[in-house]
């Protein structure tokens, strides 16, 4: 099994003073990254992580990931080269086809929004230019539907599951056994991680009006977006998905980033 490895997304940047006290707090937290969405806010992640990598010593910074469909695949590889460079490896690219109302940001950048097949193939292209770099930033990708997952079996180094706000243990199960028949011999190789939405029970309108559920109503009906709050009870949740699915690489919103804090130091005590 992999070491646990625990992260913020932060999808929230209203000033460059903000940002940066953020990441120094998420490193003095214990996490082990700091990841951006795409955009966050309305603003060009790649510059909020240069900016969060200028302030702190061992943090590595990230994306949560970018939508494909806003970049040219040179662009792109050219930012992630430089981040990973300048960091001295403390950069790590995350990948996906986009999130819901990316096509309306895609437009306010004059790009066309390909479909959901056509962003599978574009992915890939971008993939393979991507590598074409011996020395580059580890490469995540996430998702949950089948072109997905197959596409990340063979080229991730680091895979988030995707999945629905209302997932179940039985239904997370059936994705994870998909992906590792897919994965086969490179399994070993592909570190497995979630994003969780929430701690505990405690009601959050913003979670209720994205997933269509509040906490309460998630953690009641069992979806693995929510974990409990008590340390002692979460680190037992985390030991039994790392056992029962290799996942190991868990992150969460940075609303949680405090309470997540204690749960990570507990989980790494007991599981390393």
């Amino acid at each position: 099994m992999k070491p646990f490895r625990f992260g913020v997304v932060a999808g929230y940047s209203p000033n460059l003073t903000s940002w940066t006290a953020q990441a120094e707090r998420v490193e003095k937290l214990g996490f082990d990254t700091l990841l951006a969405t795409d955009p966050v806010g309305t603003a060009d992640p790649f510059v909020l992580l240069g900016a969060a990598a200028a302030v702190t010593l061992d943090l590595t910074v990230g994306t949560f990931v970018l939508a494909d469909p806003f970049r040219d695949a040179r662009a792109l590889g050219w930012q992630a080269q430089t981040l990973h460079r300048q960091t001295r490896g403390r950069f790590e690219l995350g990948l996906g086809v986009g999130r819901p109302g990316a096509e309306a940001h895609a437009e306010t950048l004059g790009r066309e929004f390909p479909s959901p097949g056509e962003r599978i193939t574009r992915m890939a292209a971008t993939i393979a230019h991507f590598k074409r770099e011996a020395d580059r930033p580890r490469l995540m990708l996430a998702g949950g539907g089948p072109k997905m997952l197959a596409l990340a079996a063979q080229e991730a180094d680091t895979v988030t599951f995707s999945w629905a706000p209302t997932t179940t243990e039985a239904e997370a199960t059936s994705i994870v056994d998909r992906f590792r028949a897919l994965a086969g011999p490179r399994l070993p190789e592909i570190e497995l991680g979630l994003n969780l939405m929430a701690l505990g029970t405690e009601p959050s309108p913003a979670i209720a009006r994205w997933a269509g559920a509040d906490v309460p109503e998630l953690a009641a009906a069992g979806a693995v977006t929510v974990l409990p709050e008590d340390p002692g009870q979460a680190t037992e949740t985390l030991l039994r998905w790392r056992e029962q699915w290799g996942i190991s690489y868990v992150t969460i919103n940075s609303g949680y980033a405090e309470p997540f804090a204690a749960i990570a130091d507990e989980a790494r005590k007991a599981g390393g």
